[in-house]
Parts: C-alpha cells; sequence; structure tokens
C-alpha cells in the first residue's frame, strides 16, 4: 500500500467516520476457519435503501442462509464511490481491511495505484480450478474489459448504468407540452420554462450525488472532452455552452432545482419537479413510489451532435488478505453472479445486468423486462456510452472532488468561463 496523503484523512479520522466492525485480524480469522466456524467476510457498498440497499440485504440474507460455512457482512458507504474510496483508505490506514469492494468506474485507476487487489481471474484460477474459464463463459469481452487497465483485471464488472430523463406524464400535459418529452438539451430548456410557468413547478432535476457522472455525459455529449492525453480539458467553448446552459436554468429563470440528490429525487416522486435525469438505477425507486404517470426516454441530446454517455455503475473489487478468505469471498461473489441473483439486482435497481445470459433467461430477467418498459431506454443507449472518466496519480480523489466543488460553484452563480477554466488548472496541478 503506497502512503498517500489526503486533505480529507485527518477529519475522517477526528470526526470517527471510520466504518467499524471491520475483521482484520489475520490469525484470529484463520484459527476460526480452523476451528470449523464460519468464515466472516465483509462486503462494502454504496447502494442506499433507494438505490438498491434493500436488494443488497436480501442477496447478503439469503446468501448466509444458503450455506453454513461462510457469513457475510455489508456494510453501506454514504457519499458513493468516492466516500468508499475516502473510508477504504482511512480504514486500511489504520490496519483494517473488507473482503470485497464496490469500485466506481471513475476511480478505476485511483483504487489499482493506491490498494491492494486480488485480480479475479487469477483468484479463480487458484482458489476455484474447476471454474477457471468463468469468465469467459459469462461475460462479453468488452463487459470485462470496463474492469481492465494496462495491470490487468482490477474487478468484475457488477453495475451498469447510463442516465435516462424520467417524465413526469401528468405534468407535462398540464403545461401543453409533447408527454413523450424533449429530444435535445436546448429543448428540456424550453420545457422547464414552460413548466414554470404553466404549474410553477420545477422543470428538471439533474443529479448531484458526490460524483460528476451526469455533469460529464452533459459537457461530453456537446463535444468537450473531461480528460484528452492524460490532462484536464473540458474549460472548451463546448463546456462553457454546456455549463452557462445548467447555471441560467438554475440561476437566472429558476426553473431546475439544485439540491442533493436524494431531495431532487424525492422532489420529482412527490411531483413537484417534471423531469428527472438521474440514473436507470433509480427505476425502481421511481417507479415504486411515482403516484402519477410516469415514463422513462433516453438521455438528451445536444442538437445535431452524437450523444455521450459515462459508463455508470461498478466493479466489485477483491481486497482480501488471507487465502482462507479469498476462497469464502469468491463463493459469495459466485451467488452473486448467478442468473438467479443477477435477476434481483436488475429488478430492485434498473442496473444493466453483466452478465450475457441473464436477459434472455427464463431464471432471469425475460418476463421481467417484457413488463418494465421503463428498463427499455437504458437498453436502448448502450452503444453511446464511454468510459467514466478517471483521473490519473495519486491526486484522483481530490481531482474529482474539484469538480464536484467547479458545480456547485458554478450552481451557485459563479462566472462560468473563470470557474471552468481555474478548475481545470487546478486538477492539471494535481495530475501532472
Amino acid at each position: 500500500m503506497k502512503k498517500k496523503k489526503f486533505f480529507f484523512i485527518a477529519s475522517l479520522l477526528a470526526t470517527g467516520v471510520l466504518l467499524g466492525g471491520c475483521q482484520s485480524n489475520s490469525d484470529k480469522q484463520e484459527s476460526s476457519s480452523k476451528s470449523g466456524e464460519k468464515v466472516t467476510i465483509e462486503y462494502w457498498h454504496v447502494n442506499a435503501e433507494t438505490q438498491g440497499g434493500k436488494t443488497v440485504t436480501e442477496l447478503v440474507n439469503d446468501y448466509n442462509k444458503s450455506q453454513n460455512k461462510v457469513k457475510v457482512v455489508e456494510k453501506y458507504n454514504p457519499d458513493m464511490y468516492k466516500g468508499l474510496m475516502q473510508n477504504l483508505q482511512a480504514s486500511v490506514s489504520s490496519g483494517q481491511t473488507p473482503d470485497v469492494v464496490q469500485v466506481g468506474w471513475a476511480f478505476k485507476d485511483y483504487f489499482s495505484e493506491n490498494f491492494k487487489y486480488t485480480d479475479p481471474e487469477k483468484l479463480v484460477k487458484e482458489v476455484d480450478p474447476k471454474n477457471a474459464d468463468y469468465f469467459k463463459d459469462h461475460f462479453l469481452s468488452n463487459i470485462m474489459n470496463l474492469a481492465k487497465n494496462d495491470k490487468g483485471y482490477i474487478g468484475i464488472p457488477y453495475s451498469i448504468s447510463n442516465p435516462v430523463l424520467y417524465l413526469n406524464k401528468d405534468m407535462l400535459k398540464e403545461a401543453g407540452l409533447d408527454e413523450n418529452g424533449p429530444k435535445t438539451w436546448e429543448e428540456l430548456e424550453e420545457y422547464s420554462k414552460v413548466i414554470k410557468e404553466k404549474t410553477g413547478n420545477y422543470g428538471v432535476y439533474i443529479q448531484e450525488p458526490a460524483d460528476s457522472w451526469a455533469q460529464q455525459g452533459i459537457l461530453e455529449s456537446n463535444g468537450t472532452k473531461i480528460l484528452s492525453k492524460g490532462k484536464a480539458s473540458f474549460a472548451s467553448t463546448e463546456g462553457e455552452e454546456a455549463y452557462q446552459m445548467y447555471q441560467d436554468m438554475v440561476v437566472k429563470d429558476k426553473t431546475a432545482l439544485h439540491t442533493t440528490w436524494e431531495q431532487g429525487v424525492q422532489s420529482f416522486i412527490d411531483g413537484n419537479v417534471a423531469m428527472l435525469y438521474t440514473t436507470i438505477a433509480q427505476r425502481s425507486n421511481v417507479q415504486d413510489n411515482a403516484k402519477f404517470s410516469v415514463t422513462a426516454v433516453k438521455s438528451p441530446s445536444w442538437k445535431g451532435k452524437k450523444v455521450k454517455l459515462p459508463a455508470g455503475g461498478a466493479m466489485l473489487a477483491v481486497t482480501s488478505t488471507t487465502k482462507e478468505k479469498q476462497k469464502a469471498t469468491w463463493d459469495f461473489l459466485k451467488y452473486l453472479y448467478s442468473v438467479e441473483s443477477m435477476a434481483k439486482w436488475t429488478e430492485g435497481t434498473g442496473y444493466v445486468p453483466p452478465r450475457k445470459d441473464v436477459a434472455d433467461s427464463e431464471k432471469g430477467l425475460k418476463s421481467f423486462l417484457k413488463e418494465n418498459k421503463m428498463m427499455a431506454p437504458a437498453i436502448d443507449q448502450m452503444d453511446s456510452m464511454v468510459n467514466w472518466t478517471s483521473f490519473p496519480g495519486e491526486s484522483g480523489l481530490e481531482a474529482e472532488q474539484k469538480m464536484l466543488e467547479m458545480r456547485d460553484q458554478i450552481l451557485g452563480g459563479s462566472d462560468v468561463t473563470k470557474t471552468l477554466k481555474k478548475t481545470q488548472d487546478d486538477i492539471n496541478s494535481l495530475i501532472k
């Protein structure tokens, strides 16, 4: 483990953010295994209750009941993948290590450069040689390659998502607008103005969690690049145009809601916002709780330009420190990646399954997909997906934090051009 200094570690340690209860004593673990006791492993994830948390708990509980050799303890990490990386850094620094962790695509390189993990292909060959071809048999190569860099496979693709536009069809109809929603960002801006004028409600909420995933999609669809040749490059004319429109809706026209992700999604569900731009992984939450006619459509494009959507979701990386725990972890992972478990995961979240045989299987999602049409736009725009930008080097998390600060500053009214340029310069000074 390389020694890192992060601006947030001191405060994490001071405020006790470290997740407790992590089994880290190797001698204790090995002796427990030899005595016939269950091997306890920890699964760290970012799934809040409204975004798959219930399904995580269900899968873990079902696995624990299905056998008597392994006990899985699941731990939720707030602030999405950045928050998990912060907690992992602090925990490892204290001599504690979980066994399997969700790593967001934007943190693939950062994770591989800063933490110890086991290549899943090598793991399977060592602990389960009969299944040595497991990944070749069950995954498409391009999907597996999402979890790969020049060091090899970092983890196993688990969650794949892209952003869609959820629509309150009743509110659009009330405002005299097309219930099928806008096709471009320019149209979305006009829709939002009409909605504000006709109904008094916000036109749109664009997700604002502790990552800049949605904003990357908006900027890159307009023709800019977050990262080019290893350098931040989003302070372009196209980047300025995209963020200026975003700021205008929030600050000048007050047609877009600017709040936390949880509150923004809930405001849409409560009927206070007409359109919600967020991950397909919110499908279950929206579908189950909205009291109005709701649907989802593909992500808007910029007029005359091709949509580019960063691949959302995560891979599962094995961080177990002993052979016995690694074997137990792989047994749990095989359960999570079974057709039945993958189907439950998709049904409970909306994530597109990474296994190639889940969608068409009777035990999988065949019937579900026929009944849940809101999944269609996410599947239809899979060919528009690009890599979620991963800032290189030791300061990858700090660079991502600056993207979040930039978003908040711009949506708070700061000069778009100056803020983009300063943030770009600051990030490049970190990752040089």
